[in-house]
C-alpha cells in the first residue's frame, strides 16, 4: 500500500463509524413506539447526513491524491 493509500484509511473508518451509528440509532428508533412523522424525520435526517459523508470522504480522498494531505495549510 502506497503513502496516500495509508493517509484514506482514518477518513474511511470515520465515516463508516458514523454511518454505523446512525444506522443503529435508527434500528433503536423503531424498536420504541414514537409518531411515524418522528420515524420519518429521523431516516430522512440519516439519509442526508450519509451524503452528506460519503460527498467530504470523496473531496478528502481527491485532495489526498492531489497530494494535499495537510489541507490546513491553506488557512
Amino acid at each position: 500500500m502506497d503513502n496516500h493509500g495509508k493517509k484514506m484509511i482514518a477518513p474511511v473508518i470515520v465515516v463508516f463509524c458514523i454511518m454505523l451509528y446512525y444506522a443503529i440509532g435508527i434500528y433503536v428508533l423503531f424498536k420504541f413506539s414514537l409518531p411515524n412523522i418522528a420515524k420519518i424525520i429521523a431516516i430522512i435526517l440519516s439519509i442526508l447526513v450519509t451524503v452528506l459523508l460519503i460527498k467530504v470522504l470523496a473531496e478528502r480522498v481527491k485532495e489526498i491524491k492531489e497530494g494535499e494531505e495537510d489541507d490546513l495549510g491553506k488557512y
